[in-house]
């Protein structure tokens, strides 16, 4: 038993670093070298027995790319039991039975050797670390904004770079020790974070010290301050704009009006030498003719309508349409275009629209001849009625009801206003002739209406009356003599 435990120690002795054993120790455990030797196997044995892999021994440190691995102390540490007493230590440089103090001395340097050399790499490692750290806040630093780093932590990354790729240092048994996976990862890590603080140390501006946490906020404030300022003048540029534009519009139409009139005047003086001198006529016997559908020959009333509660509207009409009639009269107010409209657009039907709501009406006047056309309405429940020729022939209810007519509006005929007073459309105007347009306050008893288009009434409207003097005509659009009941009886 004694001899077995010997054994134990002397093995324990033989791969115990040098520097952990007592100077002491020394005489007492040369009686147990030969004990220690004689359990030493072959050279192609190692340490895997007891300790794990005979390369974690061999070469702890790294080692420099391409450099052959160090030879293994140890390929296998094997403990068998003694049948006798520890071995006599041998003599010189060893004997038959094992090896002596020399070889032991040399394996307790070697075992020396590779503490060092851990120790010496895990310093190395802890630095790697915290070169890396340093590097990782410089970096967020440089990402969040501060672009004026210290010229301490500018200057460690290269420093750092530069020990991590230092001359490796020689390892054991003057092999040059192999360098792990994990130590070349963190030596591209700390390359890459080099070359991306690098590249935004160079894109960021150059600032000076002292107003670098603030400049960005001014910077923001300035170019706030200036947008305004633009923004202000390129809106007063637009305004100016739109306020000579509309000048200008406005005094173009007033003098398309004023050559418009001249030119009328100056046909109605070239008509009466053509003729001679006139005779008397009323101021009622007249007619506008508008010879081509267009959207600018027309007639306006120089009087407006006061409010109605209701009306009735008469007018003698031949149209001259190939499609629809089109739009004989129409009243606009300034907040509503279509106040009173008879209008036949298309293929639609003829229509009265009053506050914008249709009633059909089932006249036919499309045959190129005079027919005298009375519409009449009231407030009271909508109620409407429509005549042709004196014959009534359609009437309803519901038509815009309890509505009042707004007053200070524009009558046009012969065109249909979407703005009050212009914007004509061609497809909605009227061609051919007007006469007798006359306006009441009142819906008009039948008896009435049918004297008007007999010619045995010559009812003249109270609220619009046809007269020469009341009437201007635009566009090309001209006045002629017209007697109502000879050429309605001619028609």
């Amino acid at each position: 038993m004694l001899a077995f435990l010997g054994a134990i120690i002397c093995i324990i002795a033989s791969v115990h670093p040098a520097g952990t054993a007592a100077p002491a120790a020394a005489p007492a455990a040369a009686d147990n070298d030969s004990a220690a030797a004689a359990l030493l196997p072959a050279a192609d044995k190692g340490l895997g027995a007891l300790h794990g892999p005979a390369e974690a021994l061999a070469s702890p440190g790294p080692r420099l790319p391409g450099a052959p691995p160090p030879p293994p102390l140890f390929s296998r540490f094997v403990c068998t039991p003694l049948s006798a007493e520890c071995p006599a230590t041998g003599t010189g440089t060893g004997s038959a039975t094992g090896p002596g103090p020399e070889e032991l001395l040399a394996l307790r340097s070697a075992a020396a050797q590779l503490r060092r050399t851990a120790l010496e790499q895990k310093e190395r490692i802890r630095m790697d670390q915290e070169t890396i750290r340093e590097l990782t806040g410089k970096l967020s630093r440089c990402e969040g904004g501060l672009r004026n780093p210290p010229a301490a932590a500018a200057a460690a990354p290269p420093a750092a770079a530069a020990g991590l790729r230092a001359a490796p240092r020689p390892g054991t048994m003057g092999h040059p020790p192999a360098e792990p996976p994990a130590v070349r990862e963190l030596e591209e890590a700390v390359r890459a974070l080099q070359d991306r603080i690098d590249r935004i140390e160079q894109e960021l501006p150059a600032r000076t010290n002292g107003s670098g946490p603030t400049a960005p906020a001014l910077a923001r404030d300035t170019l706030h301050t200036k947008m305004e300022q633009l923004e202000e003048q390129l809106l007063s540029k637009i305004l100016t704009l739109q306020k000579e534009r509309q000048a200008a519009s406005t005094d173009r139409s007033q003098q398309q009006h004023d050559i418009e009139k001249e030119l009328n005047s100056l046909q109605n003086r070239v008509t009466e030498l053509e003729h001679g001198p006139p005779g008397y006529s009323p101021p009622s016997a007249f007619k506008v003719t508008i010879p081509v559908q267009n959207n600018y020959m027309y007639a306006r009333m120089k009087k407006s309508l006061p409010e109605l509660y209701a009306f009735t509207i008469c007018m003698w009409l031949k149209s001259k349409a190939v499609a629809g009639l089109g739009t004989p009269f129409s009243y606009s107010v300034p907040s509503q275009a279509n106040e009173i409209v008879l209008l036949e657009w298309g293929t639609n039907p003829l229509e009265l629209l009053i506050n914008d709501k249709v009633a059909q009406l089932p006249l036919s006047l499309k045959d190129k001849a005079w027919h005298h056309v009375c519409v009449a309405w009231t407030t009271r429940d909508g109620k409407w009625s429509a005549y042709q020729d004196g014959e009534q022939r359609g009437a309803g209810e519901n038509l815009a009801s309890w509505h009042a007519i707004k007053p200070q509006g524009v009558i046009i005929l012969g065109q249909e206003q979407d703005t009050l007073g212009g914007r004509f459309d061609a497809t909605q105007a009227f061609v051919g002739e007007l006469a007798q347009f006359s306006v009441w306050d009142h819906m008009l008893a039948p008896t009435e209406i049918l004297g008007l288009a007999n010619c045995t009434s010559h009812l003249q409207g109270n609220v619009i009356q046809w007269d020469d003097q009341a009437v201007e005509v635009f566009g090309g659009a001209s006045k002629g003599g017209f007697a109502a009941c000879e050429e309605g009886r001619k028609a």
